[in-house]
């Protein structure tokens, strides 16, 4: 009769289903519940771990930890537009962009300004600044020593003097700016410029140190562009000095040297001529008369074409008495006069003519020759005075630029001196110890969940039916006995106890699985050496035999025989001699009088074990055994080592499989299982055995997943 406990689908196909299903639901959702269980189950470790991060922190803080302090001096840039006539931009302000402003941040930055304070302060001297002054740690020595011996070279072993100082100063530049920093107030022109040390007063003179050569060199800036200008200017003025005196020394003798005449005098000149052209005209005018005249006087033929001619009054007198020879002769003589007279007339006109002309040339080329010079002259005249602008306004720029030598100001103002600190800035020991707790909280959880991870192994009832499939009969606590020999004893003196009551709950397990017919014969069996089926065999078995039941403990580990180590029985006879017929069954067995079993002891045999158990011979045995004791127990081999458990479990009625708490890894338990189902004989039900009631309250489980925490103590008597 073979009785399994378990219902529904075959394990194997139920565990690769749980998994999958398990799997399935991992990915689908996150159990919060689940996840703050394995915390509480891992307090103790995340205290540990809380407490030993923050007794670093501690120790880091108050012993380790250098205190550093830190001292703020706040300027702010002035608001001053920059002015953008020529050369005043020499001393005026800056501008309010945001360029200026990042600008003037490097500039506090800067290696040049760093340089300075390093001068001024002689930081080169100063360990905390000039590492290279403190004494090597140890691992500075042991790389010297290692680069040493396999003949690498040493850094700055080869070094000048000037090379050695340089380099410590670039150092000290180094750790200075490391030291400071720049914070500019937003949607202001204000900076804080912050220095933190390891001296109080030295974080103080330090920010106060650097703002005023922050300061003082924009004053030197100004001051060396004003020089820089005034040099400058003094140059150009010189230079349009020069040239303004030779532009009047050429206007000067060009002057002298020519016969020059105002321009009214020139203009007066031009009328001058203008009036000599008319005279020449009119002299034109008037000859062409006298020629027409000398013509007609010429052609006039008769007395009084003659005194027409010649429109002379007396020789029209004449006429009337023209026929008298002395007034012909007079009016004769008068005509060639008059006819003399007028070619006179020409030619003193004609004379006239060629004077006026030739005075018309030569003034023509005088006026055109000071109207040349008059211009040259205006030319020079308006270089000069060119030249003597420019001089006048760099001159007027260069005293106003000496004027200003000496009296420019800063870009930027203090705002605050930087005050010496009373309490050091670092290490902030509140801070650190919160952050070691919550990194300490961290790390516990991390440690919490890897533990949770890596474990393998069943620690409750319902993880373990959960992973197989079967039905967990009983849950045997961990008997308080040092010695094999006083587990039975233990049982024995305290029946009250958790470990008692926990196998007479095993005991009813067994019995009520199948009230019609209730399992004679039981296999008791695990994995693998160790997980107490032994004891737990012997402990049902007395159970058992407390009710008045006949019952006999049979040792089906015929190889290792370990149920001499709880009884002091030296008995030839065993099971091997009840199959070979050598002695009876009652002849080989041992009534073991304080737990009120029969047990039938192992022996060597040269016949391999499983043989015999396969054997019609042990199947006959079984059957005389049901005659003659009610329950019957066989302490099988673990079923991974040997195949023993699964040849005897195909002659029994049930098959317990011990699984040990908090030991037996998943994949044992797995392979045991499928074993037994391969052979088509699935167990019946499972024992978790060797519980520890600490172990469960330090994993979480304590009440919840066990009856032998804090709920149990009112029944069980330990």
């Amino acid at each position: 009769m073979n009785t399994n406990f378990s219902a529904g689908r075959p394990a194997a196909a139920y565990r690769d289903g749980s998994a999958q299903a398990g799997k399935v639901k991992d990915e689908a959702v996150i159990d919060l519940r689940a996840l703050l269980q394995v915390l509480w189950t891992g307090k103790l470790i995340i205290l540990a771990t809380v407490v030993a991060a923050v007794l670093i922190g501690g120790y880091y803080a108050y012993a380790l930890a250098t205190p550093l302090y830190r001292s703020t001096a706040v300027v702010m840039l002035n608001n001053r537009d920059q002015e953008v006539v020529n050369l005043d931009s020499v001393v005026g302000g800056l501008a309010r962009d945001s360029a200026v402003v990042n600008t003037e941040v490097e500039v506090l930055r800067s290696r040049d300004l760093a340089g300075k304070v390093v001068d001024q302060l002689d930081l080169v001297s100063d360990p905390e600044f000039n590492t290279s002054l403190q004494p090597p740690s140890q691992v500075s020595r042991l790389k010297t020593t290692v680069k040493a011996l396999l003949g690498m070279p040493v850094a700055g072993g080869t070094r000048s003097d000037e090379e050695t100082r340089l380099f410590r100063r670039q150092l000290t530049i180094d750790s200075l700016l490391n030291a400071v920093s720049v914070r500019t107030v937003p949607d202001s022109l204000v900076f804080q410029i912050t220095v933190e040390t390891e001296d109080a007063k030295k974080s103080a003179l330090l920010a106060d140190t650097l703002v005023s050569l922050y300061i003082r060199n924009q004053l030197d800036v100004k001051f060396d562009a004003t020089e820089q200008a005034t040099g400058w200017l003094t140059e150009r003025v010189t230079e349009l000095q020069a040239e303004l005196e030779a532009a009047e020394t050429r206007a000067k003798v060009f002057s002298t040297g020519t016969d020059l005449v105002s321009p009214e005098a020139l203009q007066a000149s031009e009328r001058q001529l203008k009036e000599m052209r008319d005279r020449i005209e009119d002299t034109a005018l008037r000859r062409e008369a006298a020629a027409a005249k000398l013509a007609q006087v010429e052609a006039a033929a008769t007395p009084e074409e003659k005194a027409a001619a010649t429109g002379d009054s007396q020789l029209r007198a004449m006429l009337p008495r023209i026929d008298q020879p002395a007034i012909a002769q007079a009016f004769d003589e008068r005509f060639e006069a008059l006819a003399t007279r007028a070619g006179q007339e020409i030619s003193r006109i004609d004379s006239q003519m060629q004077a006026l002309q030739a005075s018309k040339a030569e003034f023509e080329a005088r006026i055109e020759q000071q109207n040349e010079d008059l211009i040259t002259l205006q030319q020079l005249t308006r270089e000069a005075e060119a030249s003597r602008l420019l001089y006048e306004h760099f001159l007027a720029r260069l005293k106003e630029t000496s004027a200003q030598q000496g009296i420019q100001q800063a870009d930027s103002r203090i705002l605050s001196q930087a005050v010496i600190p009373v309490f050091p800035y670092s290490p902030r020991k509140s801070r650190i110890l919160a952050l070691s707790t919550f990194l300490g909280l961290l790390a516990g959880a991390a440690l919490v969940f890897l533990r949770e991870a890596a474990s393998n192994s069943f620690r409750h009832a319902s993880a373990l039916e959960a992973f197989t499939g079967y039905t967990v009969l009983g849950e045997v606590p961990r008997i308080p006995s040092r010695r094999r020999k006083g587990v039975l004893t233990y049982l024995a003196e305290k029946p009250s106890s958790a470990a008692a009551e926990a196998v007479r709950n095993l005991r009813t397990s067994v019995l009520l699985s199948n009230l019609d017919h209730p399992p004679q014969v039981l296999l008791v069996c695990s994995s693998i050496p160790g997980e107490g089926k032994t004891t737990v065999s012997m402990a049902l078995a007395q159970n058992l035999a407390g009710m008045g039941k006949r019952v006999l403990l049979v040792e089906g580990d015929v190889r290792r025989r370990m149920l001499s180590a709880y009884f002091e029985v030296q008995k030839p006879e065993g099971i091997i001699s009840v199959l070979t017929g050598t002695a009876t069954l009652a002849e080989a067995v041992v009534h073991e009088a304080a737990i009120g079993i029969d047990i039938l002891f192992g022996e060597e045999s040269r016949v391999n074990a499983a043989d015999v158990f396969a054997s019609e011979k042990f199947a006959a045995f079984l059957t005389e055994a049901r005659e003659h004791y009610d329950h019957i127990l066989i302490d099988t081999p673990p079923v991974l080592v040997v195949p023993d458990a699964r040849i005897v479990a195909q002659q029994v009625d049930a098959v317990v499989f011990v699984v040990k708490w908090d030991s037996t890894s998943k994949t044992l338990v797995s392979e045991a299982l499928s074993m037994f189902e391969s052979v088509n004989r699935p167990v019946s039900g499972l024992v978790l055995n060797n519980v520890s009631p600490r172990g469960m309250k330090r994993y979480g489980y304590d009440g919840k997943y066990s009856a032998y925490g804090r709920y149990g103590s009112g029944y069980h008597k330990n």
